[in-house]
């Protein structure tokens, strides 16, 4: 079976909405086989033919969604712990644009930034990591940002797990979006 939009992945989550994990169009198809589907969400973006069946003539297919509730699914755990830190979730989060110096830049460019030094008892966490592009790191070095006279443009925060799925990277369909976005807190960065 090919997948030609093996790019595209299906959000998948429990019955009560809560988003678990993003899963490629053949996991999907065989939770749609298996009966394992409970309700979906969007417009189909691919359709799966089959054989056809003897009984009926009729050819066997499966629509795929790109969101899905999948029965017997255990709630989320993800939503009592705050989400993975990692420089690309991070640099989406604060949109590739330096705390100090308040420019944009491409993902080489920039690096993970500890207000409070990890050197002087800060911890690697979201709140107190933010984006900072190498020469503003560089500049304040292993001080705090008052000592080294440097001003942030913006302040940390925990993202979601609706925004933690956003951050991810992975290419997102508008119906995916807009229900990830639709329990997203209208503060958040990922709305601007």
């Amino acid at each position: 079976m090919l997948f030609p939009h093996t790019m595209m992945e299906v959000l998948q989550l429990d019955v009560s909405g809560r988003p678990q994990a993003w899963i490629t169009p053949k996991e999907a198809a065989v939770l749609y086989a298996s009966d394992g589907v409970a309700w979906t969400l969007g417009e189909a973006f691919y359709v799966l033919r089959g054989g056809i069946q003897r009984t009926t003539g009729r050819q066997s297919r499966i629509e795929l969604h790109p969101i899905i509730a999948v029965r017997g699914a255990v709630p989320s755990r993800a939503w009592r712990t705050s989400p993975a830190l990692t420089n690309p979730k991070l640099f989406v989060r604060d949109r590739h644009v330096c705390a100090y110096c308040g420019h944009r830049f491409h993902f080489d460019e920039l690096t993970r930034e500890h207000i409070t030094p990890v050197s002087r008892g800060g911890n690697d966490s979201w709140m107190n990591c933010i984006t900072a592009c190498r020469s503003c790191n560089g500049a304040k070095g292993n001080r705090m940002p008052e000592e080294a006279r440097m001003s942030l443009m913006y302040l940390p925060y925990v993202p979601s797990l609706h925004e933690d799925m956003i951050l991810r990277g992975r290419r997102i369909l508008a119906d995916q979006m807009d229900f990830l976005l639709a329990s997203v807190p209208r503060s958040s960065r990922l709305h601007g």
